[in-house]
């Protein structure tokens, strides 16, 4: 007590309460720390419990941090129109302690998964994100201050979903470019667009997908549902691994579904068969050859993940849900008709979108890839799924297709 009182800390009613002549400040990411005025110091510790502190939580309603022009940290309370130096999270502080990863399921949603995170140092790209799962993956990415790239077939919806997350806040950074995935020249010029931006690339979504369309051969020669949902994703990364290797640690997220569990991708001698991936029009079915994209690309994320590992990007593939109502199922009335019977028992969007966000940006997941995730668990793919081989024999399959069809040259 001699030491304390010496020190002037015995006159606190608190243990919590600051001595004389300090202060407690946090930092922009939330950590408390103590100023000591008399002698110009900081420190991490609380000077008389010795613990340290951190911001729980996000900011209330209507405050949002910014920079003045001297380069710090004030409050802006736009509700009040006021601004401080202190930030409002410290009346909720909470001890630094270990706290075990949250456990999600398939009710949470993906701004609850993003709730306190700063993705302000991040380059996001989605494919097919003006729609659906895709839009609520990339609104929630650009909500929470991530710079949000929208690559999509239709440039003009692209723009409209880009411009409706910017209603909802003014700050959201997102960019619509057209990238057409059933043409692989489209996902070259794409790519090089992209690169001429020289930005990072740290989250890679591979979401855009077509489900049950009639047959048709895409400009290149191939089944559409093979080259949208498989083989234009694979050359996008393809073209892009120079860009996620240079932003590592970077993840890349693989949309799958459990659809893949209904089909097989090998023929009588155990090779992947082009001619399963990309029927001729009497063979086809459109349910199968979505079963067969989806296997694909879970093969795809496992044979990404073992190449690209050991160069800081992991790859994971997720299924977003059971008949969730999107317009995937547009080119079928039969499937329109189902999805819109189960949908008050499905998902909804947002919900949807959260088992993508999860594999983005859980800390728990840094490093780890090659794996299949549901509800926001690992859980067991199909026995094809996990067969390295036939992962292997896909990738160079696909390398093959892409390399054979220069910029301009269709096939017969």
């Amino acid at each position: 007590m001699s030491a304390l009182r010496y020190a002037g800390m015995d006159d606190t009613d608190s243990e919590d309460e600051l001595p004389p002549g300090w202060e407690e400040r946090s930092t922009k990411d939330g950590w408390v720390y103590y100023a000591n005025h008399e002698e110009m110091k900081t420190q991490w510790e609380h000077p008389k419990t010795g613990k340290k502190k951190r911001c729980a939580g996000d900011l209330p309603y209507g405050w949002e941090q910014e920079t003045d022009e001297k380069g710090q940290t004030i409050y802006v309370d736009h509700i009040n129109k006021r601004t401080t130096y202190f930030d409002p999270r410290q009346a909720f502080t909470v001890e630094d302690v270990v706290v075990k990863p949250k456990r999600y399921d398939g009710n949470t949603s993906a701004l609850e998964i993003l709730q306190g995170r700063d993705l302000s140092d991040r380059v996001v790209l989605i494919t097919g994100g003006n729609s659906g799962i895709g839009f609520e993956t990339a609104r929630s990415f650009a909500l929470h201050g991530a710079r949000v790239i929208l690559a999509c077939r239709n440039l003009s919806r692209a723009s409209k979903a880009a411009n409706l997350i910017q209603q909802e806040w003014h700050k959201a950074r997102v960019e619509a470019m057209m990238c057409n995935l059933a043409s692989l020249r489209s996902v070259r010029e794409f790519a090089e667009s992209f690169k001429a931006k020289e930005l990072p690339l740290h989250i890679l979504v591979c979401n855009a997908a077509v489900c049950t369309p009639p047959w048709n051969l895409t400009e290149d020669g191939f089944e559409s549902t093979f080259q949208i949902c498989h083989l234009g994703h694979f050359l996008l990364v393809q073209c892009l691994q120079d860009v996620l290797r240079r932003s590592a640690p970077a993840r890349v997220v693989v949309v799958s579904s459990e659809s893949h569990r209904f089909t097989n991708l090998l023929d009588s001698c155990g090779k992947v068969d082009l001619a399963l991936l990309s029927p001729p029009k009497e063979e086809y079915w459109s349910m199968l050859a979505y079963n067969r994209a989806k296997l694909c690309n879970i093969l795809f994320s496992n044979e990404l993940h073992r190449r690209l590992s050991p160069h800081g990007v992991t790859s994971n593939a997720v299924h977003p849900g059971n008949m969730m109502y999107t317009s995937i199922h547009r080119s079928w009335w039969l499937m329109t008709f189902l999805f819109t019977l189960a949908r008050p028992f499905t998902k909804s969007m947002q919900q949807g979108s959260a088992t993508t966000v999860y594999c983005a940006v859980a800390p728990e997941l840094e490093g780890s890839g090659g794996m299949y995730f549901n509800n926001c668990f690992r859980c067991q793919p199909s026995i094809q799924a996990e067969d390295p081989s036939s992962a292997a024999n896909l990738w160079e399959l696909s390398e093959r297709l892409v390399a054979e069809r220069p910029v301009g040259v269709q096939s017969g």
